[in-house]
């Protein structure tokens, strides 16, 4: 036996033996609470068969022996993790469309990246654009533009609209004198499904953008002024500026409701007259990530601590005039998730899956009960599900972007409570052209 082949056998036994201790860890967790269950499994040292692992990626793409690849070389994070911390890099968006193609974004969004489309073990570099985003009833696309942000029908379809870039300014008080505030860079853009507006999330603030004009939503002015006014009284020296932290945004798919929130904030709704409509209090320290149920019917709103977080639960049709305060249970807020700092999410049927600061993609129905884990590894940073709901996609900020069959089968190579199965796993590292494994 060749050392390779005895890399590769050494790889798949020890992928499999640490999956099926994972798996069972977690079973006798979940069953038997997690206090005397000892400790989680370790690695059991694949780290120096990776050089093995990519010659055997690499050679793969070039040979198109991606099946036997699979097989031979499961799939694995942790033995992965040395060369992460220098070649992995941020996909903050990704969408996978109607005829089965992936398009992302690839790196952060403060710097430079670029966006491809992935067709089967094909990637092609979009040269025209630079950051997009998709309506939530998955009808238009909006496109970061020179002057604006441009709407089409369809994945890079008819423009339908074109709304210029805020100045950063809108909505601010006038009587603080000179303000050192640049024009925002977005870090998320979603499509009204009116295809006529697009909401506009950047540090600068949360902004509705149409042909005609920029309307801020966040900070409020209320809250601009108290900032202005503690930023004078504690910095009299400094400029006064706004920078926003953790800044998201979701439009319900029936276009009547717009959640936006920041770090600084609460999780703040407004109606599709841009006026606000519920207050709602976190139930951790830090507003995080917003999302609405498909048919509309529910919002709901995440918190974080450090890696850790919230989720509650409101219903739509509660959310005029709904106000709450922060850290008080509230039957009109249930809890939905009490673990996760969530970083992205979707909705299929009665199922939100969010995908967390530790890698694991968590589902849980729209009352909370919990449906299954899956683990891919890196915080998550997109995800979506495709139309009927048996296909999802996910990045994560190790460069990975993972294709994903729901309800088909879990490998034995898999960390999960699920019946699912990563069919492919893009490797899109700095430095080096993407590999598919």
């Amino acid at each position: 036996m060749s050392s390779t082949d005895e890399s590769q056998k050494e790889w798949r036994e020890k992928t499999l033996a640490y999956t099926q201790a994972v798996n069972d860890f977690v079973a006798k967790g979940m069953s038997d609470g997690w206090d005397n269950i000892g400790p989680e499994p370790e690695d059991n040292g694949r780290e120096p068969l990776v050089p093995a692992l990519l010659a055997a990626i690499t050679q793969a793409n070039k040979d198109g022996s991606l099946a036997q690849l699979r097989q031979q070389w499961p799939l694995a994070y942790s033995p992965l993790l040395p060369l992460l911390k220098e070649k992995g890099q941020s996909i903050p968006c990704l969408c996978l469309l109607d005829d089965g193609r992936v398009v992302a974004r690839i790196g952060n969004t403060y710097g430079p990246g670029q966006v491809v489309e992935i067709a089967g073990t094909e990637v092609k570099v979009v040269e025209d654009e630079s950051f997009f985003g998709r309506s939530p009833d998955r009808r238009y696309f909006a496109y970061c533009r020179e002057g604006g942000v441009a709407i089409t029908l369809g994945w890079r379809g008819e423009q339908v609209a074109f709304c210029p870039y805020p100045s950063g300014r809108e909505g601010l008080p006038e009587d603080f004198g000179q303000l050192a505030v640049e024009a925002p860079t977005a870090t998320q853009l979603v499509p009204f499904p009116d295809g006529r507006r697009v909401l506009f999330v950047s540090p600068g603030g949360i902004f509705v953008l149409s042909a005609s004009e920029a309307v801020r939503l966040l900070p409020t002015q209320e809250a601009v002024i108290e900032h202005f006014t503690w930023l004078r009284e504690e910095y009299p020296e400094d400029e006064l500026s706004l920078d926003l932290a953790m800044e998201h945004g979701a439009v319900s798919a029936d276009g009547k409701w717009i959640a936006v929130g920041a770090q600084d904030s609460s999780h703040l709704i407004f109606d599709d007259k841009l006026q606000l409509a519920a207050d709602i209090g976190n139930q951790m320290d830090y507003p995080h990530w917003a999302l609405f149920s498909q048919d509309s019917s529910l919002a709901a709103f995440n918190a974080c601590h450090f890696y850790n977080g919230v989720t509650i639960g409101v219903p739509t049709a509660l959310l005029p005039g709904l106000k709450t305060e922060p850290y008080e249970d509230n039957p009109k807020t249930p809890f939905l998730e009490e673990m996760s700092r969530v970083y992205a999410g979707c909705h299929r049927g009665h199922e939100f899956i969010i995908g967390d600061a530790y890698g694991y993609l968590r589902a849980f129905g729209n009352d909370g009960t919990p449906h299954w884990q899956h683990f891919i590894g890196s915080s998550i940073g997109d995800m979506d599900v495709s139309s009927d709901g048996r296909t999802l996609v996910c990045s994560t900020y190790a460069g990975f972007i993972s294709i994903i069959q729901l309800d088909q089968g879990r490998a034995p190579y898999e960390i999960g409570t699920g019946n699912h199965s990563e069919v492919r796993r893009w490797l899109f590292w700095q430095g080096q052209a993407p590999l598919a494994w």
